[in-house]
């Protein structure tokens, strides 16, 4: 047991620190590339962030734990709005004045409904991965379109523009891109294996090991930088770091477990863990887009935020405890 819990406290370390350098080095070579800061932060920064999910349902579903893979996806999208907003918000309240934001919502909202229609025959399949991998394809043409068509003022180009690194040379930035990436894969493949072991002796699901600890971990890249831009005053680079994770969480997570190894997907997930996801990503969108001016998310609306996720993590906990014998 210790030494599994060592492999996912070490996991986890090299994930985040692997993450960061692999951002940094993408978002520097795009830069150095001549891409627009704010697509950069679009695509880039935003499928960056969403790379340690991405590793980690890939060694899940290879190491043949796809409830890992599920768990991590919907688990990491439930823990960046109640707990990363929710705690970004009790920092400074959130104000939202980008048009790009305003106009992901809808995206992150029919993207969350969309995947929750394709698993609600209980399956998910190739083809259910296929559709998605589309859509992952479709909504970064969207997200790229919807960069090019900002407004005059769009306080997200600035804040992304502060945030890239400048003056790093295209060898340097490519090497901690591929560097990134090393320790991502590696670091993955240590975490998994912890994982899968603490739930073998816990005697509890790898779905509920994904939807706590693996989310919560892998969220930690979003967390720190949702924190740092609020302190920062970059209130609308907090919240769309959180919007475009969970889009790419959605599409490319969810994508890996369903092209390699295609699972049943447990009742649990669809009465319990998807609606509740579903109701936070609906609890951002008219948080965020507000009314005719600006969305603001409250220290009073972080908290609630907060306390839903603090509250589904203890029902998690004691409902996944096993059973004893006559009981």
């Amino acid at each position: 047991m210790l030494l599994s819990i060592g492999a996912i406290v070490l996991g986890f370390a090299v994930l985040v620190w692997g993450a960061d350098r692999f951002v940094i080095g993408a978002a520097a070579l795009a830069r150095n590339l001549g891409v627009d800061p704010l697509l950069i932060g679009l695509t880039v920064i935003g499928l960056g962030t969403s790379a340690p999910e991405i590793l980690v349902s890939t060694m899940a579903a290879l190491g043949g734990n796809p409830g890992l893979a599920i768990g991590n996806a919907v688990g990491s999208n439930i823990a960046n709005i109640g707990l990363i907003l929710g705690a970004s918000a009790l920092v400074a309240p959130l104000v939202v004045q980008s048009h790009v934001l305003w106009r992901e919502f809808p995206l992150l909202m029919g993207v969350s409904l969309g995947v929750y229609l394709l698993l609600a025959d209980g399956h998910l399949g190739r083809l259910d991965g296929l559709l998605m991998a589309t859509g992952l394809v479709g909504s970064m043409a969207w997200i790229v379109h919807l960069g090019r068509q900002r407004a005059a003022i769009e306080p997200l180009e600035e804040e992304f523009a502060e945030e890239i690194p400048s003056g790093m040379s295209t060898t340097v930035a490519l090497g901690w891109t591929l560097g990134g990436l090393v320790l991502l894969i590696v670091s993955s493949r240590i975490l998994v294996w912890g994982a899968v072991n603490i739930a073998t002796a816990l005697g509890v699901s790898d779905l509920v090991i994904g939807l706590t600890i693996v989310a919560i971990g892998t969220s930690l890249p979003e967390l720190a930088a949702s924190i740092a831009a609020t302190l920062k005053g970059e209130d609308d680079l907090a919240v769309g770091n959180i919007v475009g994770s969970n889009i790419f969480n959605m599409l490319a997570v969810l994508s890996v477990p369903a092209l390699l190894t295609p699972v049943d997907v447990g009742n649990e997930v669809l009465i319990r863990d998807m609606p509740l996801m579903l109701v936070l990503t609906a609890t951002l969108f008219f948080m965020g887009k507000g009314g005719a001016g600006n969305g603001t998310i409250s220290r009073l609306e972080g908290s609630l935020l907060l306390a839903t996720f603090v509250l589904y993590q203890g029902w998690l906990y004691i409902t996944a405890q096993p059973q004893l014998p006559g009981a």
